[in-house]
């Protein structure tokens, strides 16, 4: 079973040689800022909005390609940005402002990593100050700041790589091209979840020490509802609605990205949404289920939870002759009529493959190589926001407590 069988191989070689061949081009239109032209051996200078624990770990992979320098660091946290400025150049320079980082002629590209609540604002004035950008996701905290995203992100010609690495780690795209071949038949169902042991992991509602006096706390809430500062708001924004969008938007996004991408459907028709709050003290729920049925005959059913770890997160794929298992770890297809291995309820996997490292650092590469040809990235913005949509169209149902419906048509839910 620890076996890469000879399809694998074949499987990956071909989806290589023809992913090699997409990707267009985009063209800068005026009433833009320009951008800098990158010679051949010039180094891409970036800087970081957002220094939390995610934007330091992909700030991270940046700061380790030869091609890059960090020489620009943005949070409201004082702490934040001193640890910030340990991935960056000796001379790069630290504010509590994001918009003196794009103010900057000699930075070509960002790295937005703060909080959900202030990622459209960021990546528009982003691409309209001439920078490419690679933007954690969900790249939307509401449904009506997809289409400006996506309208400021086509007219400025700006490259920008959404936060889904699934699209770039070569498992995934093994997985995408099995699906493509017809092998698993007829897929009707597909049943995906995550799970995460916020309670021990992170000591339940154990509080990190937060200095409020070196917190800019107004400049945190951006557009948010003015509120006094809290610790558990700071800490814990994800799963409070005027921050983040809880398991939904945190997780499920990269999950339902795949889904979409594998079956080529960019929106659910409807979502059915249950869950509450069993353990944590939030406001978004530790404990959800969604359905979503989609236009391509199939439907999709997520599982979430904070109270545990055992499984994680992944994807199964089930189709009327095999079924394809996938996750950050690895990718299995089962096929159907074959005896299961003795003491399991498995038969040998058809196709089997091994993560080698995190995807992460794929799509990082990813972008960096279109930052220079001008190439399409593997999540342009268009699928970032198609997928954090899905997302949030499963929020409303949640809130609502009815089967939601979306109009692909109109862009709006409609009953």
């Amino acid at each position: 079973m620890g076996q890469i069988k000879p399809e694998t191989a074949i499987f990956r070689r071909d989806f290589i040689k023809d992913s090699a061949l997409l990707g267009a081009t985009t063209a800068a239109l005026g009433g833009f800022a320009p951008a800098r032209v990158l010679g051949a051996n010039d180094r891409i200078r970036m800087g970081i909005l957002g220094t939390g624990h995610r934007a330091q770990y992909v700030g991270k992979i940046f700061s380790l390609q030869p091609s890059v320098e960090i020489v620009a660091i943005c949070d409201v946290y004082g702490p934040r940005r001193q640890e910030g400025l340990k991935l960056a150049v000796p001379i790069a320079t630290a504010t509590d402002d994001y918009r003196r980082v794009l103010d900057r002629k000699d930075i070509d590209a960002v790295l937005i990593g703060s909080p959900d609540h202030w990622h459209k604002q960021m990546l528009i004035d982003a691409v309209r100050a001439g920078k490419d950008a690679y933007c954690e996701k969900p790249v939307i905290h509401s449904l009506a700041e997809g289409p400006e995203e996506v309208k400021a992100v086509e007219e400025s010609g700006r490259i920008v790589q959404t936060g889904t690495q699934q699209r770039s780690w070569p498992h995934y795209q093994l997985g995408k091209y099995i699906v493509d071949s017809g092998k698993l038949g007829k897929i009707t169902f597909i049943h995906t979840y995550w799970y995460q042991n916020y309670h021990s992991r992170k000591g339940g509602s154990k509080l990190f020490n937060i200095d409020s006096s070196q917190l800019e706390w107004n400049k945190f809430l951006g557009d948010a509802p003015g509120q006094p500062f809290t610790a558990e708001k700071f800490v814990w924004w994800r799963f409070y609605w005027d921050f983040g969008g809880g398991i939904l938007t945190d997780l499920l996004t990269h999950w339902i990205d795949v889904i979409q991408w594998y079956m080529n459907q960019p929106a659910p028709m409807t979502a059915t949404t249950t869950g509450d709050l069993y353990l944590m003290n939030w406001q978004c729920p530790d404990t959800i289920t969604t359905v979503y049925e989609y236009p391509g005959k199939f439907s999709v059913a997520f599982t979430g939870a904070l109270n545990d770890s055992i499984d994680h997160g992944g994807i199964e794929f089930r189709g009327t002759h095999a079924t394809l298992k996938i996750d950050r770890a690895h990718l299995a297809v089962y096929p159907e009529g074959v005896k299961p291995v003795p003491g399991s309820q498995y038969p040998e996997p058809e196709i089997f493959a091994r993560a080698e490292h995190d995807g992460t650092i794929d799509h990082v590469k990813n972008f960096l190589d279109c930052v220079r040809t001008r190439k399409t990235p593997n999540a342009p913005i268009t699928v970032g926001v198609e997928a954090a949509r899905a997302s949030w169209i499963g929020n409303i149902a949640l809130k609502r407590g009815l089967k939601t419906v979306w109009d692909a048509a109109k862009g709006e839910v409609i009953s």
